[in-house]
């Protein structure tokens, strides 16, 4: 098939969607599929040295507010009209819905070629965590109008499937996400690294990886730590990743080691050479981290939801904590600590969980999911 995907995000940018995006097209390409990508142009392309195994269409880009290492895409409706009109592409996926996603879906429809999506994140629960939750009804009404215009969307939780079908959403596909267990992996433990971070070999460092947001609720995986050190007072709590909180953060706890943004192989080390991972969100639609982490042998304790539900055997390989219960966060920290010595059971268990899930199987089914919608235009 020749398939255009059209997203606000990808590499080298270091987030969930933008992973998730060049997974699925460098699959597809292996697969023996034509593919456009369709980009808003970021400073950071520049750090992007790997060869192009598909064409590639940028469009200017405006920098999102609060979020300046990203950018929304601004392009010119005729121009992109005319691109995906001479690529003649059998579908069209569209990853994000801001303006660029609006876009390609009008010039799409416009000229009868099957449009599918993803829903990536819930913009209508950060609304709040922005001081506009007067918008999220009008976000959730925008989005829901922007889905149901498309063949499917897929979804990468059964229990956010449920949830956006009792709010209108029609055609939703469950595609859960892979773990890339040969770049995320305990070998890539670094004891140079723990070194820079002072901290002793036999001592545990906890880790949060993602973006300094206030709706990844970090202070809460912060809090975790200072009840998990009241147990183990030499261990270490490293944040790895930039956003808008983080110059607030860093003020306010100058005990953390903050790295900024990593990555490709010095994220995966910088995983690798952590012993537990803390992540206290509760906006993910999936939380790619999680799995990244439990790849790299890590003894997660996340909240009982997304990826954490669909991965994570209680008290086996990693702690799940009912939603929202901030206190029974910092408990089941606290009793980690309590047998940190004893860990690598769960730690191990947690590498083997992440094995069993290659992105191989995902791309498989993304593949037939598009195929059959390329099929069936809507």
């Amino acid at each position: 098939m020749r398939i255009a995907l059209v997203t606000e995000t990808f590499p080298p940018e270091v987030n969930g969607v933008a992973m998730t995006n060049e997974r699925l097209l460098q699959g597809l390409v292996e697969r023996g599929h034509e593919l456009l990508l369709i980009k808003p142009k970021n400073p950071l392309d520049a750090l992007n040295h790997q060869p192009q195994s598909f064409a590639l269409t940028t469009v200017p880009g405006i920098p999102v507010p609060r979020y300046p290492g990203l950018r929304m895409g601004w392009p010119l409706f005729g121009a992109l009209k005319r691109r995906l009109r001479a690529f003649e592409p059998d579908v069209v996926h569209i990853a994000t819905e801001g303006p660029l996603g609006l876009f390609a879906l009008r010039a799409a429809r416009s000229f009868g070629c099957a449009v599918t999506s993803t829903f990536h994140t819930n913009f209508q629960d950060y609304c709040k965590d922005y001081g506009a939750g007067f918008l999220s009804q009008t976000t959730l009404a925008y989005l829901r109008w922007f889905h149901n215009q498309c063949a499917l969307t897929t979804v990468p939780d059964a229990t956010l499937i449920h949830r956006l079908s009792a709010a209108g959403f029609e055609r939703l596909e469950l595609l859960k996400r892979g773990a890339d267990t040969k770049l995320f992996s305990p070998e890539r433990r670094d004891p140079s690294l723990r070194n820079n971070w002072g901290v002793p070999s036999d001592q545990p460092i906890c880790l949060y990886v993602g973006r300094v947001a206030a709706e990844k609720d970090i202070p809460l995986s912060i809090k975790a730590w200072r009840a998990f050190k009241t147990k183990c007072s030499d261990s270490k709590m490293v944040v790895v990743g930039d956003g808008p909180e983080l110059r607030r953060l860093k003020r306010a706890h100058p005990d953390v080691h903050f790295t900024g943004m990593k990555y490709g192989e010095d994220l995966a080390a910088h995983y690798a050479s952590a012993d537990l991972f803390f992540f206290a969100s509760t906006s993910e639609t999936f939380g790619n981290v999680i799995l990244e982490a439990m790849a790299s042998g890590l003894a997660v304790v996340t909240y009982d939801y997304a990826a954490g539900r669909q991965f994570i055997e209680n008290n086996s390989n990693g702690i799940l904590v009912e939603v929202g219960k901030d206190e029974a966060f910092c408990n089941a920290a606290t009793d980690l600590a309590t047998r940190v010595k004893h860990l690598t059971p769960m730690r191990t268990a947690a590498r083997s969980t992440a094995m069993a899930h290659p992105w191989s199987e995902i791309i498989d089914h993304f593949e037939g999911l598009i195929l059959a919608a390329a099929g069936g235009k809507k």
